[in-house]
């Protein structure tokens, strides 16, 4: 049977044949998404996540429930099939706050503050138990995909020293942060992941997608995935206020959370300029390569920490700046590594 095959059995099995599908913008993954308009029940998204590639849908469902029992605003599961790898979710719109920023700027810092909100809400609860390990060790190992993958794209050399020394150097600046209880981690809470629901109250009000990947991590960790956005710039206004209120009403220091975020963001961007290069490379999706400047500019931006010096130094002459030549270096080469 193929996926196609599995796919219209399991709508068939869900009551939803009779609905048209029209595919949806996707993530890196290799997940796809389809939304569904039935003439009865209305709309739905198509979560295509074949077990095959590695791809599970257990994760998604695990966290949504958790959210869900929170009051916030996850999309609810319609139907499943998690050993074919399907699932079918309440489709939120299309109201994402990238779009909405793009359209009228002026909405930013309120739509940002709302999103903040729901961060603190969230993290008035402890994490719920069996989320996957992803403290300052594995964070640190993380950081080799910067080597690995976008340095020696770029044309520099990834030696088993340098490796290991930026390991050394963001193990070792993460475990100098402040101690943080830890917090439910959504990974990738930044605009286009957020959706803005303004019949909901309070922190309800922004829809969540894309936490599959959740963690139990420090509480900058999404407020620095929301604040430095591979896909956009967020202004200087909306950062600070943004920053203000999540010190404020969560009842953080604001020089400790200012060193979170900026060691958190530098783990982070350096992680994200090597995810970027292996999806060019592996997958030939050379467009994420567009956004590797902006990437740099964050990572940049943190490394100025004085804090950060030792790992800033290491970075100067390690890796390679991204320079236009660099770039299409990293382009012509898209698709020409075999998967990992």
């Amino acid at each position: 049977m193929t996926r196609q095959d599995e796919c219209r059995a399991f709508l068939v099995a869900s009551g939803w044949e009779a609905a048209t599908r029209t595919p949806l913008a996707g993530d890196a993954s290799a997940r796809r998404y389809e939304r569904l308009s039935h003439p009865d029940l209305g709309r739905a998204v198509l979560m295509d996540a074949p077990p095959d590639t590695g791809e599970d849908t257990r994760p998604f469902r695990r966290i949504a429930d958790h959210l869900a029992r929170l009051d916030l605003s996850p999309p609810r599961c319609l139907a499943q099939d998690t050993d074919l790898g399907f699932l079918l979710l309440e489709d939120l719109g299309d109201a994402i706050l990238a779009r909405l920023v793009a359209a009228d700027p002026a909405r930013e810092t309120p739509l940002y503050l709302a999103a903040t909100e729901t961060l603190l809400a969230l993290h008035a609860y402890p994490p719920p138990p069996g989320l996957p390990p992803f403290g300052p060790p594995e964070m640190a190992r993380a950081t080799d995909l910067a080597l690995t993958f976008y340095a020696t794209a770029a044309g520099a050399t990834a030696t088993p020293y340098a490796t290991a020394e930026l390991a050394r150097l963001v193990e070792g600046a993460l475990r100098r942060l402040p101690e943080a209880p830890p917090v439910l981690a959504l990974r990738d809470f930044h605009a286009e992941n957020l959706i803005w629901l303004p019949d909901r109250t309070g922190p309800a009000r922004i829809g969540l997608l894309d936490f599959q990947d959740a963690f139990a991590g420090h509480p900058a960790y999404d407020l620095v995935s929301l604040l430095e956005d591979a896909r956009r710039d967020v202004s200087e206004p909306t950062r600070a206020a943004a920053l203000a209120h999540f010190a404020a009403r969560g009842g953080h220091d604001p020089d400790a959370l200012a060193l979170a975020c900026a060691t958190l963001g530098a783990q982070r961007n350096l992680r994200i300029l090597g995810v970027f290069a292996r999806l060019c490379l592996t997958r030939g999706k050379a467009q994420y390569v567009d956004l590797v400047p902006r990437v740099w500019g964050h990572l940049a931006r943190d490394l100025t920490h004085p804090d950060l010096a030792e790992l800033a130094a290491f970075v100067r002459t390690t890796l390679p700046a991204p320079t236009e030549a660099r770039l299409a270096r990293i382009r012509e080469a898209a698709g020409t590594c075999p998967t990992p």
